[in-house]
């Protein structure tokens, strides 16, 4: 029986980690995927918050830089994100997953508002928490919402869900030599200017000693690992 080194973790999943190998939207068969992800962490006892993004359905930073207003383009990604949170909560829920959705941005009919310590509450009843629609603020990515949910509710660690396998020095996709970092400090990040989150959130989760994981979603079972301390992805911390 696998043991968790954490009890309590954030993930970060970003929305075109939901979109498969479509162009836009959500994939229904990479959503059951999380969802199968996420049940074997949940399986651990392991306290589990979410944040989704919202770039599969519409992302406010391309759309400002097409001449629409910034603070109106990130208020529709805020509701983007939304809509990933609810469609991840229908798929949690299906396995038997207790699943509450909290926003920053108050929907009643939908979703619950963010209050902390009602996040905290329904974690210690062992629900999934997915945080939406970021920090309810332009000009903020869901990447700092996700360091600063992080922080409000004590993680022990952000999991922050990518494509390949960690943070390279270059864009491993572009570059084939690119170099993968196993272990790496904030410091180094922000100097480098690497550009696995914003530099907000990585400036807060530095401020903080909140410890990151960069790790490839697609291998089956990786969340579960890095949960129970196996060396996965890039450590990014001190």
């Amino acid at each position: 029986m696998d043991t968790a080194k954490y009890k309590r973790v954030l993930l970060k999943l970003s929305g075109e980690a939901l979109m498969g190998n479509q162009g836009f939207g959500i994939n229904p068969d990479t959503l059951q995927y999380v969802g199968d992800e996420v049940h074997e962490v949940v399986s651990l006892n392991v306290q589990l918050a979410i944040v989704v993004g919202g770039g599969n359905i519409f992302r406010g930073i391309a759309a400002g830089a097409y001449g629409m207003d910034r603070t109106t383009a990130d208020h529709m990604g805020m509701l983007a994100t939304l809509m990933n949170s609810l469609a991840l909560q229908n798929m949690l829920e299906k396995q038997g997953i207790a699943t509450r959705v909290l926003t920053a941005i108050s929907m009643h009919e939908v979703a619950e508002p963010y209050i902390l310590r009602r996040a905290v509450r329904h974690l210690e009843k062992g629900r999934v928490v997915i945080f939406a629609a970021g920090t309810g603020n332009p000009y903020f990515t869901t990447d700092t919402a996700a360091v600063l949910r992080a922080q409000e509710i004590h993680a022990e660690i952000i999991l922050k869900a990518t494509k390949v396998d960690g943070l390279y020095d270059s864009d491993p996709v572009v570059n084939e030599s690119a170099k993968l970092f196993k272990r790496i400090s904030y410091m180094e990040v922000l100097e480098r200017q690497l550009r696995v989150m914003d530099m907000t959130a990585i400036s807060l989760a530095m401020d903080n000693q909140l410890p990151l994981v960069v790790f490839n979603l697609n291998q089956k079972g990786n969340i579960k690992k890095v949960v129970c301390g196996e060396e996965v992805g890039s450590l990014i911390d001190a």
